[in-house]
């Protein structure tokens, strides 16, 4: 059907409450009108009462072509089966409820072109292809033994490079990137917390580096992510131009207070923080890991809490980067009211922030005429506390672009 009414519906507002009983009419992709007893001739109705409808869910943080971080595995699996696992996450990932992605290093050109062209199901996809380190930083797997260079997306026709050492290599490499199709450039400016060489608060990249990545970037319209957990790295992510930080998860006030200032946003991936506190605690990783990642005493969620009191702006993202973790990612949303933003605000952090972020508010985001209608069905008020978006099969139905991914019992 390329034009239908659901009816009666509980629809989240521009408040983050959710309104209703309330109609809303979609023709071709694209919602008409939201109100009450909308008459609309030649549509049929759905029957859509006591259920919540929700504008799709903004993944700003996510990697759906990574399946898992052994490097052992990710040097024996051919390149067409990544490709292809990779496919399979991103359907998993909009099967969750997620409908759009900006995927910070992993996707090319030809998952986000293969979704866009329906060769294959997946959310919309923002890209940046690759993450751009210094050589020795985080995401330089390079491999002592052998002498090998290597990071978690393989080595295929067209990967552009992402290895910089001095504004000129910067130069080429951020060129390289945007040829090779990227909608953001991604830095590392810090170090990480599943890695075995670089720590977390040290930082990576010069600031006249970031500068220059800043600039190439804007010439083209695009813009940089900055990989940073707090530290000189971040300020200096935040002094030359980026665009959001990724992670932040030892923010401080002073640097909350320089982001507010320069509209520069905080994507906290919470879920990624709380999943490698897990693995650490586990054992589950490597021992140099593990040891690192204890010692580091992170407080998750405190990041949310300093960037809300200086009123930093946030999007959701969750950094996912394991096949056991790709349809998981409304746990995001959770973290975060947990973290201490309220129910509304949380909601609008993964609805309306993430098209903020990602360029597309203007018909993104919102359920609301002139809207691209990505939305998803839930069956129970999702509470106070969010935290019925993290159970198992709490999306019961998922629109893209007016079409039924997910089908609700209801619209069969």
């Amino acid at each position: 059907m390329s034009a239908y009414v659901l009816r009666e519906a509980n629809v989240l507002d521009d408040g983050g409450g959710f309104a209703g009983p309330l109609d809303v009419h979609v023709d071709h992709g694209s919602v008409v009108a939201v109100g009450r007893g909308l008459e609309v001739e030649g549509a049929p109705s759905v029957d859509f009462s006591g259920l919540w409808l929700l504008p799709g869910i903004f993944d700003c943080h996510d990697h759906v072509a990574f399946s898992t971080v052994d490097m052992a595995e990710v040097l024996a699996t051919p390149v067409s089966a990544w490709a292809l696992e990779a496919a399979k996450n991103a359907r998993t990932t909009l099967e969750a409820g997620v409908t759009f992605v900006r995927d910070l290093a992993g996707a090319d050109r030809g998952l986000r072109d293969a979704i866009a062209g329906g060769i294959s199901s997946g959310p919309t996809l923002q890209i940046s292809v690759v993450l751009i380190c210094q050589t020795g930083g985080h995401g330089d797997a390079y491999l002592r033994g052998p002498g090998v260079e290597a990071s978690l997306v393989p080595e295929y026709p067209g990967r552009p490079p992402y290895l910089v050492d001095g504004p000129e290599t910067m130069r080429h490499v951020v060129r390289a990137s945007l040829r090779a199709g990227a909608d953001w450039i991604k830095l590392a400016t810090t170090g990480g917390l599943v890695s075995e060489h670089d720590e977390p608060l040290v930082p990576e990249l010069t600031i006249e580096e970031i500068e220059v990545a800043v600039f190439e970037a804007l010439r083209k319209g695009k813009h940089v992510a900055a990989h940073a957990y707090g530290g000189p790295g971040l300020t200096n992510a935040v002094r030359a131009g980026a665009r959001s930080i990724e992670h932040g998860g030892f923010l401080t006030e002073e640097q909350a207070q320089l982001m507010a200032a320069s509209g520069c946003y905080l994507v906290p991936t919470l879920s990624a923080m709380r999943d490698c506190l897990r693995w650490a605690e586990a054992g589950a990783l490597t021992p140099r890991q593990c040891e690192k990642i204890l010692a580091l005493g992170i407080d998750v969620g405190a990041c949310v809490r300093v960037a809300k009191e200086y009123g930093v702006p946030l999007a959701s993202g969750t950094d996912y980067i394991s096949r056991e973790q790709h349809g998981k990612n409304l746990e995001e949303v959770a973290l975060m009211r947990a973290a201490g933003l309220t129910a509304e605000e949380a909601l609008l952090v993964a609805t309306r922030g993430g098209a903020e972020l990602c360029g597309v508010a203007d018909r993104y985001g919102r359920l609301a005429p002139g809207y691209v209608f990505d939305a998803i069905v839930l069956d129970d008020d999702p509470g106070d506390d969010l935290a019925a978006l993290a159970a198992p099969g709490a999306v019961t139905g998922v629109f893209k672009r007016g079409e039924p991914v997910v089908r609700h019992r209801r619209h069969e």
